[in-house]
């Protein structure tokens, strides 16, 4: 029976908040073996109830304004911010027989990358709403890393296109029955993992947050829930982003184990680009900005860019 579109919807959020909420104790848990220190252990069975401590803790928190502040656009941002990393899941298919993505199309990878470009509103109306400097120069960094990145990610998208001949995810999956596209496109699978990191503000590309020169970045001013919205954005949009790598690199839910189902294939695939985003964090000091800009601009979008214009000429 096929379900309506609002309760996909529902379906939907509630397995984004519940897999946003294991991600962030699997990372605690992740960083303090790194570190050889304790992670979460009292909060249920080894910790594994410390996220819904941490949410109910930000739900009974009092909602703190700025006097001077927009209230309307500060209201508005975090709302942005979370709505759009959830409405990203509406092209992502798990299996080849999907009815979760409640938004097949066939202009998938166009769809996300728009949705994606969109989150920069989010942040940049967070800064300035707040009437806050530390705010302020918190979301202008981050709004000129995830544009600066972005290009790198189009630019991807373009040379998978041009392999695949589709932009519907379906069939990129389907283009790797035989191999894997990391294969041959392995630097761009790098580029790919490393903007990812820049995207969504992560260690070591986590300057917007840097505590030691702008006390905490764009969110400085937002508690309880609203400060909760970013951060399950936050989150959100890096277990999106992990399973566009297992779909667009790693043959998705495609495996030579045919009896296990493929939603539990490109899960498997999709925790592990998770893992690795942890990984980077525990092991990683942080980068300079004009580094981290200097990387983008200087070296990915040349190689990025020659890459496609290869990729064309060889007429593929």
């Amino acid at each position: 029976m096929k379900l309506s579109t609002s309760v996909m919807i529902a379906i939907t959020i509630v397995a984004l908040l519940v897999g946003i909420a294991f991600f962030t104790v699997a990372e605690r848990k992740v960083l303090a073996s790194l570190q050889r220190r304790r992670g979460p252990n009292v909060v249920g069975l080894w910790g594994s109830l410390q996220a819904i401590a941490d949410g109910l803790k930000l739900a009974v928190k009092e909602v703190v304004m700025p006097n001077r502040a927009n209230k309307s656009l500060f209201v508005l941002a975090p709302i942005l911010t979370f709505g759009l990393r959830v409405t990203s899941w509406a092209v992502i298919p798990v299996d080849l027989y999907s009815r979760v993505n409640f938004l097949v199309s066939d202009v998938s990878l166009l769809y996300l990358l728009a949705i994606s470009s969109l989150g920069v509103y989010g942040i940049i109306l967070s800064g300035w709403s707040s009437n806050s400097k530390y705010a302020f120069l918190g979301s202008l960094r981050s709004s000129a890393q995830m544009i600066s990145y972005e290009i790198f990610l189009a630019l991807i998208f373009l040379t998978i296109l041009l392999l695949v001949n589709s932009l519907n995810l379906a069939e990129v999956v389907r283009a790797q029955t035989a191999s894997w596209l990391m294969a041959p496109l392995l630097p761009l699978a790098v580029v790919f993992f490393i903007s990812i990191l820049a995207e969504t503000n992560r260690a070591p590309f986590d300057l917007p947050e840097a505590e030691a020169e702008i006390v905490a970045g764009y969110n400085i001013e937002y508690s309880s829930m609203t400060f909760a919205l970013f951060f399950l954005g936050e989150y959100g949009n890096m277990l999106v982003l992990s399973y566009m790598m297992a779909l667009l690199f790693m043959g998705g839910w495609t495996s030579s184990l045919p009896f296990i189902p493929g939603s539990f294939i490109i899960g498997a695939k999709a925790c592990a680009v998770a893992f690795m985003i942890i990984f980077v964090r525990g092991n990683f000091p942080r980068y300079r900005y004009d580094q981290l800009m200097g990387i983008g601009w200087e070296a990915f979008l040349p190689f990025t860019f020659a890459l496609l214009i290869f990729f064309i000429g060889a007429g593929l």
